[in-house]
């Protein structure tokens, strides 16, 4: 068995700043009155047996983690972007260092703009999809934080931020686009099947739909 090992980066040193402002991937930080630009990324899933009579957004699941200070709600994974990564590897990183899952950085959901209660601090912030491929059960903040996947419903009452739940409207719009889409193929394919039914597999844009098995020959018959 491999285990893998994340260790977290820590300092700021390699921190991005945008004309004196530090740029964050995924969340809000909060420091003296610089605007903070961060990334959060949304992680989804599609459930394993979806029936295609379910409405698009029950198709998928999204994963919420714990705030390390009490009171704050649950949030996206979010983190600070430095100057020897990508964006998207920010992303990835630090979606890896607070919930432990790994995958797909998908194309950007957005960019908001907004500040603190106090009104002394503004923030960037850049949301992604992230297609979890992998959940870790060992991560630099497991003992920290506390991860939930959930419904689409859920998560719009659990999100006490207005900006990140524009950012999952954006992400159930998409994802449910592109489930119209897959049941639109899915239905033409089956009804252009000349014999017997079709076999659909795992639905989501990722759905596939098997051709029967030929029929036995002769000889196998025997």
């Amino acid at each position: 068995m491999v285990v893998q090992v994340v260790v977290a980066r820590t300092g700021r040193h390699l921190q991005r700043y945008n004309k004196g402002r530090r740029q964050v991937v995924g969340g809000l930080l909060k420091t003296a009155s610089l605007l903070h630009l961060r990334l959060r990324c949304i992680p989804y899933r599609y459930k394993d047996n979806i029936d295609l009579s379910m409405g698009d957004e029950d198709a998928f699941e999204v994963l919420l983690i714990s705030p390390q200070r009490k009171g704050k709600g649950l949030l996206f994974p979010k983190g600070g972007w430095e100057k020897d990564e990508t964006i998207e590897v920010a992303a990835r990183r630090e979606t890896i260092e607070e919930a432990g899952v790994c995958g797909d950085i998908e194309g950007k959901l957005g960019t908001w703009y907004f500040e603190n209660k106090s009104g002394d601090t503004a923030y960037e912030g850049h949301m992604f999809p992230l297609f979890v491929r992998e959940e870790l059960n060992l991560w630099p903040e497991k003992d920290i934080r506390e991860r939930s996947w959930m419904s689409v419903r859920e998560a719009r009452k659990l999100c006490q931020q207005g900006w990140m739940k524009e950012a999952l409207e954006l992400l159930v719009s998409r994802l449910t686009s592109q489930c119209r889409r897959t049941k639109m193929d899915l239905f033409s394919r089956i009804n252009r099947s000349s014999v017997g039914h079709g076999t659909i597999l795992r639905l989501g844009c990722r759905a596939q739909v098997l051709a029967p098995p030929p029929p036995p020959t002769p000889a196998e018959e025997a």
